[in-house]
């Protein structure tokens, strides 16, 4: 049966000619690829009508001695090999099957096929038109051909991995003649992890399906693709640390790195100059070690820098799953002491302010801050999300302190703050005459303060539904429009957005977009509550009192231990914010030098039980014969004290979310 060919002319005719580039342009690239293939001063030549990124890469293939007279790429020489480079790459194949499942239906009938490949060209999936597919095979374009640009020259996989940039490579534009009879569009994917390119993904088809904006298409498929991957990340690095925890290894103040199964730095935990010569050697991301199941720990001494000394090398298991492993290392510096749990974050530059302390030693705080000061090295938006009174802001100084810019500015803007008429003319500005009672001569938005900097918009979940498209518009193009104007202004700007709220209860509300979570919440950062911090209670309780001790000017107060015992035990609704209004208060009322549980709060020296139960004979007391009174202040006080988060009021009143939500429309009670 004859293959049906799409490559000699259109079948039904219905091409639209316009969208193709012009041929005498066409005719002008073939002539100018001629000249160029056969001089012999190529880097000489400077072609008419040839766009820079593909002379370079003319320059580049003749130089790795490419043969243009080509017919077809290589493929790899057996099953066995291509079956284990698919497995290689098993988590980038992962995260684009849900885009290249969406995409599918679309390519079958399209003339189009879709293209995932490795970080050496190597095609590790193919999807779209069986004949397109088929005619493929001809030039090895299918799952084993190898398409780097030393291979074949110049293309849509092999170019884009050498300059990390989407573009497209159209017909002539090829430098290998048996592949010009084909068009393609590539985009980069990178690792959301250390932003190296580790794939790309690929538009192929004959020449009349040409259409610039392809390099859209496939460069959306890559965000998705990128933001899947940060997810898959971000469930390993938290199974990692769920085995580490379990394990018995986590006890003690050693030094220690969390390498994946990859052998990459996930985490660490007590190194830094003071106890380990080599930790610029151990910064998350790197790959300290090759793949861990490759190597027994009699192996270590050959494989890690000489500078790196382990101790030894434990694997980790959850759920009857290999997670990775714990690298112990030994503490190389004389009077080494465990590492400081308090992290400093330098005033800005111009600004009158006090150098910003994080601290906290418990494991959810110390992968909170390594996340984020890996965030802080890739230009993605990061969302912050935790409940009020933990500290969201202070992580959004940490990542502006990690922009490596001492002048970049820091724009805060609480979403809440703003009224919903103003909120769009307050983060994109405006000009002259925009609405009534616009200042003269209109007046720039946050977005451009922000620009070159970080615009950190707080409570996020309350910016009005209308505006967050034009807030997602802004970050997909990279550029605002002020209110009443037609002019496109650029910006370079980091958004970290953050929310005490459950973003994804809102979007199902129809509150929030679901299109700008994905976008805003590439990299989330969960902050913890104080209740889950254990022992960074009274490490924050010493913080706050050396503070007030010097701004009072009074000697610094010492804990009991029966009262130090009632801190621990109480559950902090407030969280840090509470602890530091009650330290504030101590020096202000208590007579001191030693804290006692009669000097503390009445909440924190009576404990939950008896204040719950105070609070119930007060709400009974109050409305003993209105059920419907008790009902709705039972519903308000919970709300409060779960600050807002409905899915645990929902679980604590033993009742389900739409059961939650009517009854808050029959007694009228908002959210706030």
């Amino acid at each position: 049966m004859a293959r049906a060919s799409y490559y000699k002319s259109s079948q039904d005719g219905t091409a639209k000619t316009e969208a193709v580039p012009d041929r005498h342009t066409e005719r002008d690239i073939r002539t100018a690829w001629e000249r160029f293939v056969t001089s012999c001063q190529s880097d000489a030549v400077r072609p008419r009508h040839v766009r820079d990124d593909i002379l370079a890469s003319w320059q580049r293939s003749m130089a790795l001695g490419v043969d243009a007279g080509t017919r077809a790429s290589r493929k790899l020489g057996d099953e066995n090999e291509i079956r284990l480079r698919r497995k290689r790459n098993a988590h980038l194949r992962r995260a684009a099957s849900a885009a290249f499942r969406r995409l599918e239906p679309h390519l079958r009938d399209a003339r189009s096929i879709l293209i995932l490949a490795d970080d050496e060209g190597v095609i590790i999936d193919a999807i779209g038109d069986a004949a397109v597919l088929d005619h493929g095979q001809d030039i090895h374009l299918e799952i084993g051909g190898e398409w780097d640009e030393k291979v074949v020259g110049t293309n849509g996989i092999g170019t884009v991995l050498r300059t990390g940039k989407p573009m497209y490579v159209h017909a002539t534009e090829h430098f290998v003649e048996g592949v010009q009879a084909w068009t393609c569009a590539g985009a980069p994917i990178r690792d959301p992890f250390d932003d190296s390119v580790i794939g790309v993904v690929d538009l192929s088809g004959p020449p009349d399906i040409f259409r610039r904006h392809n390099v859209a298409l496939v460069l959306a498929a890559a965000c998705e693709i990128e933001i899947a991957l940060a997810e898959q990340q971000r469930q390993e690095r938290t199974q990692l640390l769920e085995a580490f925890l379990q394990s018995k290894y986590s006890q003690g103040d050693s030094s220690v790195v969390l390498l994946d199964r990859n052998g990459r730095i996930l985490f660490r935990r007590g190194v830094d100059d003071s106890r380990v010569a080599a930790s610029d050697k151990l910064m998350v991301g790197h790959k300290l070690l090759p793949d861990l199941e490759a190597f027994s720990e009699k192996d270590l001494p050959r494989l890690l820098p000489p500078e790196v000394q382990a101790q030894g090398l434990e694997r980790l298991m959850l759920d009857n799953a290999y997670r990775g492993a714990a690298l112990f290392l030994r503490p190389d510096r004389p009077g080494s002491r465990p590492a400081p749990d308090v992290l400093t974050i330098s005033p800005r530059r111009n600004v009158r302010e006090e150098a910003i302390r994080i601290v906290g030693s418990s494991s959810k705080m110390l992968e909170a801050i390594e996340l984020a000061q890996r965030a802080a090295k890739v230009n993605v938006p990061v969302l912050i999300q935790g409940e009020t009174g933990v500290g969201k802001e202070l992580f959004a100084r940490l990542i502006h302190s990690r922009l490596g810019r001492p002048d970049a500015p820091y724009v805060p803007v609480n979403c809440a703050a703003v009224s919903g008429d103003l909120i769009g003319a307050e983060l994109f500005g405006y000009v002259d005459g925009a609405f009534t009672g616009a200042a003269r001569g209109g007046r720039p938005g946050k977005f451009e303060q922000a620009d070159g900097g970080l615009l950190c918009l707080d409570e996020i979940g309350d910016m009005p539904v209308d505006l967050q498209a034009y807030l997602l518009r802004a970050l997909e193009q990279r550029a605002i429009y002020r209110m009443g104007d037609s002019r496109r202004r650029p910006i370079d700007v980091r958004l970290v957005a953050m929310t005490n709220r459950d973003l994804r209860l809102e979007i199902d509300k129809g509150t929030f977009r679901r299109d700008l979570f994905y976008r805003i919440g590439v990299v989330t950062i969960e902050v913890p509550p104080l209740r889950d911090r254990g022992g960074d209670i009274l490490a924050l309780f010493e913080h706050f009192s050396a503070h007030y001790a010097e701004q009072i000017g009074r000697p610094q107060m010492r804990l009991g231990d029966d009262a130090a015992a009632l801190l621990m035990q109480h559950g902090w609704p407030g969280n840090v914010r509470e602890l530091r209004n009650m330290v504030q208060r101590l020096y202000l009322v208590a007579p001191g030098p030693a804290v006692v549980p009669g000097d503390l709060p009445p909440e924190v020296r009576d404990g939950v039980a008896e204040a719950e139960a105070a609070a119930l004979d007060g709400l009974l007391g109050e409305n003993a014969s209105d059920l419907e009174s008790i009902e709705a202040s039972v519903i308000r006080r919970t709300i409060r004290a779960e600050k807002g988060n409905l899915t645990r009021v929902a679980a604590i009143l033993g009742i389900s979310r739409p059961t939650l939500y009517r009854k808050m429309r029959q007694f009228g009670i908002e959210r706030g």
